[in-house]
């Protein structure tokens, strides 16, 4: 229950504080709709009180989120002494797009309520909830002018121009999501680790009643017809994947693009007068500018198609003249307020030709831009189903161009929201495949934050048909019934993966913030080996100075480690003499750095990837035949070992235990999890490979896995023993 009510209270928070600014800013021929962009504003102004709290160098949201209440009730009293009882018409005029939104929301948030019995984040895959928990703790906890711990270690946090991790945040990393994180957080008592999964899904929900005034206002489409475009989108697997990823910045920028082409294409109809649409259009690039500024080089592309054609159509080029400085104005009015942001826009652009952020995603063909993919991860289906899906939707776009449905202006209009940004994608997936980078993943995200306009556009064929037009209906109706249905299986293997998912924080995890608290750590080595956990660990260590071995993300700079303990974790733990090591539970450790039995380990070949349950502290590495671990001694002398083991095998088998090419002894293991011996060791200074081998080849198991596997590794424990022998490796 306990998901929900935090859901939706963030939900109605959100609202409320977008509600006054929304009424004062519409523009008055439209304004009995504003609750449709209350949720955007809510976003948009939240943002800008953490903005202006940060540069204020107040200490955090933690110290004025509740004051910073007065702004949104101010904004609220004004709106309604102006618009007096017709605000409450207004809301419930709009019953149908509340009451799928509020359906919306329970349907994402049900797998997270079934996956932890608190509140907790998931992800399918993505690290991004980690990264923008810690840049959520910053502005929660954290003034400006702080530097201590993480926030000012320079040689790790710089990124361009940043020399501090507070600054990393405000100019070049999505700000908007972890400020909202922060203020949320704040006024309903949550930590950041408990609130940033769920407020992906109540950004996808808010977005709902958005896309059901594209559909409606923009495109044409009836009622209903708007309210099944708006329930594909919230439901639908092509959002869903960036709410499952946590994919915060995206899922703030398609309702902001939406409101930005809207607002385009209505001062164009207005003619010359544009300025009413101006406090609507600076709500809009802010929020932009918040969350994706490299969006605003992109975000006028179907409005300004739009107006151009127009434009030329009619011979009207003072006019275009006109409707660009209508939409110019608003921006420099948003870029005054969040000019770090514009400014550091340059920078943002190196970045992304520096690194190749990202990991491939499928493209999707015109059945899966209408949600009909075959998993999670967006993969479509099988080439006949496939390429059948494909010629049905485009033989309905198809008839009801030719039955006359769609007149000249509505197809001119579809042409400029749908074509440039099509060709962008397509332009970015090819790219992807020749160069062999992740540029599906921009393209992913390119028809994501466009999402809200495609989508009307693709649904075009759906509603009423002419009755000379006999031939169009059963499609339209085939077409229909197969959407829904492949929509709702699609939605169901979501429920299914996360509730269960492959990424969590578990309570183990989030003990790992008790280190800040031990007087003894002053510094960290963050060695944790998985990406997850690790940018994890540093959202819960900000106090402490820590240094990484590996670059791990952007402000996560790899350098010399020169943290006074390690943090490690995973199935390898290390425990040295006396008070040199620390076991914070079952997956994570600290060892001393400066102890004079101090070994590092780790897992070197033959290993597959971490897997483990849900709700379960439990976890295991499979090996893919023989495997080997590395030991780093950096003492002076050898160190004296004693090896634990604790595996299961498919079969039987003996493990050989090798080093130097000596071997050192067998130790037996099999389908029975059991903890054995391993042959007394001696660590000589230096590098030191210990080899498994076996004679048993590596078997493929029944369950239908196809990887060929040796023995499951559930823990390994090395303990340095106090002496010095002479012997060595």
């Amino acid at each position: 229950m306990l998901p929900y009510l935090v859901a939706f209270g963030v939900l109605l928070h959100v609202f409320f504080w977008g509600s006054g600014a929304a009424i004062l800013a519409m523009p008055r021929p439209w304004r009995r709709f504003w609750p449709v962009f209350a949720p955007a504003a809510g976003a948009a102004l939240q943002s800008a009180a953490v903005w202006a709290g940060a540069y204020a160098n107040l200490r955090g949201t933690d110290r004025y989120a509740w004051a910073s209440e007065a702004i949104p009730a101010a904004l609220l009293a004004l709106a309604l002494w102006r618009r007096g009882r017709a605000a409450a018409q207004d809301l419930a005029r709009l019953w149908g797009v509340w009451a799928l939104t509020a359906g919306c929301l329970v349907a994402l948030v049900r797998p997270l309520a079934r996956a932890a019995s608190g509140l907790t984040t998931h992800s399918l895959g993505s690290c991004d909830a980690a990264d923008y928990a810690a840049g959520a703790r910053v502005l929660k906890e954290f003034a400006h002018s702080d530097r201590s711990g993480f926030l000012g270690l320079t040689e790790v946090v710089r990124v361009m121009s940043c020399d501090n991790f507070f600054d990393f945040w405000l100019r070049l990393n999505h700000f908007s999501p972890s400020a909202l994180i922060a203020l949320n957080g704040t006024i309903f008592d949550r930590a950041p680790y408990e609130i940033t999964g769920l407020l992906g899904l109540v950004l996808l929900a808010s977005a709902v009643p958005v896309v059901f005034w594209i559909a409606r206002s923009v495109l044409g489409h009836s009622s209903a017809c708007s309210l099944a475009v708006a329930a594909l989108f919230g439901f639908g697997p092509v959002m869903g994947y960036a709410a499952a990823h946590v994919a915060l910045g995206q899922l703030l920028a398609a309702p902001a693009i939406a409101i930005l082409t809207w607002a385009g294409i209505s001062v164009w109809r207005t003619g010359g007068r544009g300025w009413r649409f101006a406090p609507l259009l600076a709500i809009a690039y802010g929020l932009l500018l918040g969350c994706y500024n490299f969006f605003i080089i992109v975000c006028f592309v179907p409005a300004a198609g739009y107006a151009a054609l127009e434009a030329v159509r009619r011979g009207e080029l003072l006019r275009l003249g006109r409707w660009l400085l209508a939409m110019a104005l608003p921006l420099v009015l948003a870029g005054a307020v969040f000019w770090t942001r514009l400014a550091s826009l340059p920078e943002r652009l190196r970045l992304f030709r520096t690194y190749d952020f990202g990991w491939p995603i499928p493209g999707i063909s015109p059945e899966g831009w209408l949600g009909m993919v075959a998993g999670p991860d967006l993969s479509p289906f099988a080439a006949p189903l496939r390429l059948g899906l494909a010629a049905l939707v485009t033989a309905a776009l198809g008839l009801a161009l030719a039955s006359g449905r769609i007149g000249g202006r509505r197809l001119r209009l579809a042409a400029c929201l749908a074509v440039p940004v099509l060709a962008g994608y397509g332009y970015l997936l090819a790219r992807g495949a020749v160069l062999h980078t992740n540029a599906s993943y921009d393209a992913y995200k390119l028809f994501a934050v466009f999402y809200p306009l495609l989508l009307p556009v693709f649904l075009l064929w759906l509603g009423r048909w002419p009755r000379a037009s006999w031939w169009g209906r059963p499609i339209s109706a085939a077409l229909a019934a197969a959407v829904v249905a492949l929509n709702l299986a699609a939605a169901v293997r979501f429920s299914a993966v996360m509730s269960h998912p492959p990424l969590t924080v578990g309570r183990e995890l989030v003990q790992v913030g008790a280190v800040e608290s031990m007087p003894q750590v002053l510094s960290v080595n963050v060695q944790i080996p998985d990406m997850w956990s690790r940018l994890w660990a540093n959202a819960f260590l900000l106090r402490r100075p820590q240094y990484f071995a590996t670059h791990t993300y952007e402000g996560r700079r790899n350098t010399p480690l020169r943290g006074e303990w390690a943090l490690d974790g995973g199935i390898v733990e290390v425990r040295l003499p006396g008070q040199d090591s620390v076991r914070i539970n079952s997956r994570y450790f600290l060892t001393r750095v400066g102890s004079p039995h101090f070994l590092r380990v780790s897992l070197e070949s033959g290993w597959y990837a971490p897997e483990g349950l849900a709700r379960s502290p439990l976890q295991w590495r499979w090996t893919s035949g023989d495997a080997s671990l590395l030991l780093d001694n950096p003492q002076g002398r050898s160190l004296q070992l004693a090896i634990r083991l604790d595996a299961a095998s498919l079969v039987d088998r003996e493990l050989e235990v090798w080093s130097g090419g000596s071997h050192l002894g067998t130790v037996r293991v099999g389908p029975g999890r059991r903890a054995v011996e391993l042959p007394g060791l001696v660590a000589a200074p230096g590098l030191t490979r210990l080899e498994l081998r076996s004679s048993v080849p590596a078997a493929r198991p029944r369950s239908g896995d196809t990887r060929l596997l040796g023995f499951a590794a559930y823990g390994i424990v090395v303990e340095v023993r106090p002496g010095a022998p002479e012997a060595r490796l």
